[in-house]
């Protein structure tokens, strides 16, 4: 059997990118997008998030801006230098532009959004070199992992819509 063997950063980011994957099924289990954040300072979670736009009727109810919303009142500041960022699924413009805007200066995240992820895939807000903030951006922890709750979720979603126009569908017959 194959151990890997991990440096001291790769463990922590592998430790905190669990905790967030813990937010991420939170997520899930409300029948939400999964996906989940939290934020460090200084070896400890000082903001945690999970994707609740239906739950809370908001667009703004994303991991990240819970997150970062948190980590501000624990540190009794907007900006949240020092502090790192784990988030499951590579960050949207909205969050992305949050995370510039709170000046955090890492972001570790596992899966690609090739549909809208705005750290390498769509854009790359994150790593823009004409804003007055630039963020160290570390890809692919946990990311199989991470994928695979998002993969599970949407193929559930699909059969749950289909079985939904079914009904409909025989219910009008």
């Amino acid at each position: 059997m194959k151990t890997e063997k991990f440096n001291e950063d790769e463990k922590k980011d592998i430790k905190y990118m669990r905790a967030a994957l813990a937010q991420a099924k939170k997520a899930y289990r409300l029948g939400e997008v999964p996906i989940g954040c939290v934020i460090v300072y200084e070896d400890r979670i000082i903001g945690r998030g999970y994707n609740r736009r239906n739950t809370d009727k908001s667009p703004l109810a994303h991991a990240e801006i819970t997150a970062i919303k948190r980590a501000g009142k624990v540190i009794k500041d907007w900006r949240l230098e020092g502090c790192t960022l784990y988030v499951t699924l590579e960050p949207c413009q909205m969050c992305a532009g949050a995370i510039v805007q709170a000046r955090i200066p890492v972001v570790v995240m596992a899966a690609e959004n090739p549909k809208a992820g705005c750290a390498g895939s769509v854009m790359d807000i994150l790593e823009n070199p004409e804003f007055n903030h630039q963020v160290e951006v570390r890809r692919g922890v946990l990311k199989d992992e991470c994928s695979m709750l998002l993969k599970k979720f949407f193929l559930e979603l699909r059969i749950r819509n289909k079985a939904e126009k079914e009904k409909k569908s025989s219910a009008t017959e």
